[in-house]
């Protein structure tokens, strides 16, 4: 049985499909709007180290772990660091993009779900960066972090006084870590392997690589799994019928009472 005649692959979900130049469209026009928000974040330098001593301020009041705990475990060898820094440098939006992709071909009505998805926590991190620009602590003197990324490289930030290209003010949320949680949930909720809760590990080292190289805060954590649980509460993923799931039971012939007759004879 081919792709095309097999439902569980290509049933429910092929109607749905939108069109792609459409999306192409609607998916640069998403990342341009969040670029010059983020450009119009910048420049809060005073508001931003002033916010980051009182989020290193609430975390010590939350008694919750020093972040230096975990960059020791990437401080141990320059190959560990360096493969952390370049984690945070090349997965995060080739993942995603390999994600959306992904939904888009074997899935889309997943894939619109999950656009939906990363559109609304990414539109209300963006406000979040505007209403509270934030220091990350690998600039915060009382943290006593190092800067693994200047440091040991590479790095995707160039000082923050010249850097024309991104809001290195945005930590809080972490789009990182929001982004990686949403592409775990999504795939978890689109396939059908045993294998599936594997993807749950993105995140984790997500998560372990953002506080290890010091761009990140726990609370920006926090705050980006808080707005990603409220957008899937609003925005649920579409639900397979239960046919499409498993292979249709093949019904065997029952001879009539006349047949069994006749066959007698």
């Amino acid at each position: 049985m081919n792709a095309r005649s097999d439902p569980a692959k290509a049933g429910p979900d092929a109607p749905a499909r939108p069109p792609l130049v459409r999306e192409l469209l609607l998916v640069a026009g998403l990342f341009l709007v969040y670029k010059f928000g983020r450009h119009l974040a910048t420049g809060h330098t005073a508001e931003a180290f002033r916010n980051a001593r009182h989020v290193w301020y609430w975390e010590r009041t939350l008694l919750l772990p020093d972040e230096g705990g975990v960059q020791s475990l990437f401080l141990h060898g320059d190959t560990l660091v360096h493969v952390a820094n370049t984690y945070y440098a090349a997965v995060h939006f080739p993942a995603t993009v390999a994600f959306l992709v992904w939904l888009y071909l074997r899935r889309p009505a997943h894939y619109v779900w999950a656009r939906r998805v990363l559109a609304a926590v990414t539109g209300a991190a963006l406000a979040l960066h505007l209403l509270f620009p934030l220091a990350p602590p690998r600039m915060l003197t009382a943290a006593g972090l190092v800067d693994t990324a200047r440091v040991y490289g590479p790095s995707v930030y160039g000082p923050p006084s010249t850097d024309e290209l991104s809001n290195q003010f945005a930590a809080m949320p972490s789009l990182h870590f929001g982004w990686a949680l949403m592409l775990a949930v999504g795939l978890i909720a689109a396939s059908r392997s045993g294998l599936r809760w594997l993807w749950l590990l993105h995140p984790l080292v997500t998560l372990l690589v953002i506080v290890g190289t010091a761009n990140h805060y726990w609370l920006d954590v926090f705050a980006a799994a808080a707005l990603l649980g409220l957008a899937l509460a609003v925005l649920r993923p579409p639900h397979r019928p239960r046919c499409a799931l498993r292979r249709p039971a093949v019904r065997r012939a029952v001879p009539r009472e006349h047949e069994l007759v006749g066959a007698g004879r």
